[in-house]
C-alpha cells in the first residue's frame, strides 16, 4: 500500500492568526500566554487537516514563531555574543529576529530562490554549541496527543552551515565538526522520545551546483548521523531542483529515505539508480505554485520512475513545503469562478496528494487532465533600448537634476497605518466613493511630501499610499491578473504577501502611477521619483501561468512599464524607480540554468527603462542578496543608481561593487527597516564613513535599507531625522 508525505506545511494560519497574534505581543497589547495559546491551537488544526486527507507522515517542528533558520540556531544554541545576556529566552529569541534598542538583528536574506526571509546564523571558529531540543520535545508531544506520530523537520547541517556567516573569517569548512558533533547531540536527546521516530532533513543545499568539499562532507555528515541510532529513520530531503549528485552519495548511507523534488528536477529521474535500497520520497504535487496539478502528467512521471525503482519503495511527496503557498481557496469568495477553478492552495494540494496516491494504489489512470484552460499570450514586439553611455547620461542628469554631494531619499513607502488600510478597503467595499477615496489618498500624500520638506530630503516620494503591495498594486491596474482575498504567503516573521496570480496575456489598459506622481510633484520644487515594480520582480513575487515560458511572460510585462515610463517623463518626472527587489531570488540554483535565467532577466528590465531619456534618472532597488556571482548582470542593466539592503551586512556588499570598479550610483542602507529600533545619528554617521571607505563621495546616496510602509510614523520621523543629521556631518 502506498504513502503519502507532506514536506512541510504553512504556519501564520488560514487567516493570519499567528501574525495578528505576534504583532499584539510585540505592541505590548497580549504577553507572550496569548501568542503560545494561538500557535498551538494552529499546530492541531494543521494537524488535523493532514489528518483529514489521510497523509501518513505530518511533520512537527515545521512550526516556528518566526524562521526555523533560527530555531535551529536557538536548538544547537549558536547564540551570538551580543545577545548571550538576554536571560528571557523569548526576549532573547525575538531580539535575535527583530533587535532591540540595545541591539542589531541578525542579518536576513532570501531562501534559496524564494521570496522567503530566513535569520543568518553566526558561527565562529572555537564555538560552544548547547543543544536544547526543547522546542522539539514540546511539539513531538503535543502531535502525539492530536492522535499523530509525527516525524521531526530539522534543517539539515550542510544546509545550515553553507547559510550560516563566518563572523570572524574562519573557513566555514573548519567549523563543520563542531556543527556535526551538535547535530549528534540532537539525534540522540530525540531517540529519548519515543521508537521509529522519523527525522527529516531539509538539504535544499543538494539542489544547487556543489563544490567537491560540499559533496564530500555530505557523505560524512550522513554516513554519522544515519549510524546515530538504530531507532530513528534518517530521511534527507531536498528540493527546488535536481541534486543527482547528492543522490549518489546517499544512496551509499545508512539512512532511510531520500527526498526528491520532480516538479522541479524531474532530471532526478537521472539519479534513480543510486537510490538503492533506501525508499524514495518522490516530490510530485507543486509546492511552489498554484495552478491545479494535472493528474494524467503526475501519473506519468510516477510510472517512469516505477521504472527505475521498485514501486514499494515510493512515497508520494509534495515537492517541498507548502510554505510557500497561500492556505486555502475555500476563502475565495469573490474571485471569478474561471480563475478560482484554476487554482490550488495548501489545503487542496493535500487532496490531490490523496488522490494520485489513490489512482497509484489502483494502477487507475486518471480519465483526462484536469488542468484547466490556459490563455493565449500577446505577441509583443520588443522595445529598442537607445539610451546613451551612464558617462554621457550623468553629466545630462547632473545638470538637470542639480544634487548635493550625497543626495537623501527614501526606497519609496512610508507607514500605511491602520486609518490608510481602513480607507482603502472602505473604498474596495463600495463604503465610501472615488472622490472621497481620492481626497483622502491626496490628504495622506500632501502631509507626506510636507514632512519629506521638513525633514530636508532631496528626493522625494509620494509615500505610495494607494498601494497594498508593490506587485499586488500595479497587477490590479494590469490586464492578465487576478487576485486572491485570502491568498497570503509568510515572506519573514509576521510579514506576509499575498502574490497576484498571472493567468493570462498582459497589456496596460491604462496609468499605473502618473496621476499621483504628478500630483506629489505639484506640492514640491524637489524632484518626485516616480515609483514602478520591475518585470523580473512582478514574475518572481507573482504566481505565474506556466503554460508558456517565463521569459515571454516577462516581456509582456516589461511593456506594459515601459509605457508607464514614458508617460511620466513625459508629465516631467525627471526620476523614475524600477524596483527588482527580487532580482537575485529568481536565480536558478543550477550553474546550468543561469545563463538562459540572466538573459531574459536583464533584457526585460532593459526592455523596461530604454524607452527613458538620457536626462531622465532610472534607480532601482534590490533587496538582501549575494551580489558576488551577478555583480557582471548588475552593471548590464544599466540603472543610473541602485539602492541595495546592506545595514544588517555591513561594507561587505559594497566591496563586491568597488572589486569590480562599479561606475553607476549607490544607495546602500544606512539603517535597517525591519527592525523598530532607531539608529542613533552618530551609529549612522560611521555607517556613512564605512561607506566612504568602499565608495567614492561622487557614487553615494544616502537612504534606508527598504521601504517604510510596514514601520510606525514615530520611528520613521526619528530614523530619518537623524539619517539627515549624519549627511549634514558628512558634508
Amino acid at each position: 500500500m502506498s504513502q503519502t508525505y507532506v514536506t512541510g506545511f504553512p504556519r501564520i494560519g488560514e487567516k493570519r492568526e499567528l501574525k495578528f497574534a505576534l504583532e499584539a505581543y510585540w505592541a505590548g497589547k497580549t504577553d507572550f500566554e496569548a501568542v503560545k495559546t494561538v500557535a498551538k491551537t494552529l499546530r492541531a488544526r494543521h494537524w488535523n487537516y493532514q489528518k483529514e486527507r489521510h497523509i501518513d507522515f505530518i511533520s512537527c517542528n515545521d512550526f516556528s514563531l518566526y524562521d526555523t533558520m533560527l530555531d535551529t540556531t536557538v536548538m544547537l544554541g549558536a547564540i551570538p555574543s551580543r545577545f548571550a545576556n538576554i536571560e528571557d529566552k523569548t526576549a532573547r529569541y525575538f531580539a535575535m529576529a527583530r533587535g532591540d534598542d540595545e541591539r542589531a538583528a541578525m542579518e536576513m536574506t532570501k531562501w534559496f530562490n524564494t521570496n522567503y526571509h530566513y535569520i543568518v546564523p553566526e558561527i565562529h571558529a572555537n564555538m560552544n554549541f548547547h543543544v536544547d531540543i526543547s522546542k522539539i520535545a514540546e511539539e513531538y508531544l503535543e502531535a502525539r496527543e492530536h492522535g499523530v506520530n509525527p516525524k521531526i523537520n530539522l534543517i539539515g547541517p550542510l544546509t545550515f552551515l553553507a547559510l550560516s556567516n563566518s563572523i570572524d573569517g574562519s573557513d566555514i569548512f573548519s567549523l563543520f565538526d563542531g556543527i556535526l558533533e551538535a547535530y549528534i547531540k540532537v539525534l540522540k536527546a530525540i531517540e529519548s522520545l519515543g521508537e521509529n521516530i522519523v527525522v527529516q532533513f531539509d538539504e535544499p543545499l543538494c539542489a544547487k551546483s556543489l563544490e567537491p568539499k560540499f559533496l564530500s562532507l555530505l557523505k560524512i555528515a550522513y554516513r554519522t548521523l544515519g549510524s546515530v541510532s538504530k531507532n530513528l529513520k534518517i530521511a534527507v530531503v531536498t528540493y527546488f531542483d535536481r541534486a543527482n549528485e547528492a543522490v549518489v552519495i546517499l544512496g551509499n548511507c545508512p539512512i532511510w529515505a531520500i527526498g526528491l523534488d520532480f516538479v522541479y528536477g524531474e532530471e532526478n529521474l537521472d539519479a534513480l539508480l543510486h537510490v538503492n535500497d533506501k525508499v524514495l520520497i518522490a516530490g510530485l504535487i507543486d509546492g511552489r505554485n498554484v495552478w491545479k496539478n494535472n493528474a494524467s502528467k503526475t501519473y506519468e512521471l510516477l510510472e517512469r520512475i516505477s521504472e527505475k525503482i521498485d514501486p514499494k519503495q515510493i512515497i508520494i511527496s509534495t515537492s517541498c513545503s507548502l510554505l510557500h503557498v497561500p492556505f486555502s481557496t475555500r476563502f475565495e469568495e469573490k474571485m471569478a469562478p474561471e480563475a478560482k477553478s484554476r487554482l490550488s492552495f495548501a489545503l487542496e494540494k493535500l487532496e490531490e496528494l490523496e488522490q494520485i496516491n489513490t489512482l497509484w494504489e489502483k494502477r487507475e489512470k486518471p480519465v483526462a487532465s484536469i488542468c484547466a484552460k490556459k490563455a493565449t499570450p500577446v505577441k509583443n514586439s520588443a522595445i529598442a533600448y537607445t539610451r546613451s553611455p551612464y558617462a554621457t547620461r550623468f553629466a545630462l542628469q547632473q545638470k538637470e537634476l542639480n544634487l548635493p554631494l550625497f543626495p537623501t531619499t527614501t526606497i519609496g513607502s512610508f507607514p500605511q497605518t491602520k486609518e490608510t488600510r481602513t480607507v482603502r478597503n472602505a473604498y474596495k467595499k463600495g463604503e465610501i466613493s472615488r472622490e472621497q477615496y481620492e481626497a483622502s489618498l491626496k490628504e495622506s500624500i500632501k502631509e507626506c511630501v510636507e514632512l519629506q520638506e521638513e525633514l530636508g530630503l532631496d528626493v522625494l516620494v509620494h509615500g505610495e499610499f494607494e498601494r497594498n503591495d508593490m506587485v499586488e498594486y500595479f497587477g490590479e491596474l494590469l490586464e492578465g491578473f487576478a487576485f486572491s482575498e485570502n491568498g497570503w504567503v509568510q515572506s519573514y516573521g509576521s510579514r506576509c504577501v499575498k502574490p497576484p496570480l498571472l493567468y493570462g496575456s498582459v497589456s496596460r489598459k491604462q496609468s499605473l502611477s502618473v496621476d499621483w506622481t504628478v500630483y506629489a510633484q505639484s506640492l514640491s520644487d524637489k524632484p518626485m521619483k516616480g515609483m514602478l515594480t520591475g518585470p523580473v520582480t512582478i514574475l518572481n513575487w507573482s504566481f505565474v501561468r506556466d503554460d508558456i515560458p517565463k521569459s515571454e511572460v516577462a516581456f509582456e510585462v516589461a511593456r506594459a512599464i515601459a509605457e508607464e515610463v514614458d508617460e511620466l517623463q513625459r508629465h516631467d518626472i525627471k526620476i523614475i524607480q524600477v524596483d527588482e527587489a527580487a532580482f537575485k531570488e529568481g536565480y536558478p540554483l543550477r550553474e546550468e540554468k543561469i545563463k538562459a535565467y540572466e538573459k531574459w532577466a536583464v533584457e526585460s528590465f532593459k526592455a523596461s527603462i530604454g524607452i527613458a531619456w538620457d536626462q531622465t534618472q532610472i534607480h532601482t532597488h534590490m533587496c538582501y542578496s549575494n551580489f558576488n556571482d551577478i555583480i557582471d548582470t548588475i552593471e548590464r542593466m544599466d540603472a543610473d543608481v541602485i539602492t541595495i539592503e546592506t545595514s544588517r551586512s555591513g561594507n561587505k556588499l559594497l566591496k563586491v561593487f568597488q572589486k569590480a570598479n562599479y561606475k553607476a550610483q549607490i544607495g546602500p542602507g544606512v539603517y535597517d527597516i525591519h527592525s523598530p529600533r532607531v539608529p542613533s545619528v552618530e551609529e549612522m554617521s560611521e555607517q556613512i564613513k564605512a561607506f566612504l571607505q568602499v565608495l567614492p563621495k561622487e557614487q553615494l546616496w544616502i537612504n534606508p535599507d527598504c521601504g517604510l510602509k510596514t514601520r510606525g510614523w514615530s520611528e520613521t520621523k526619528a530614523a530619518l531625522t537623524n539619517m539627515i543629521k549624519a549627511v549634514h556631518l558628512a558634508r
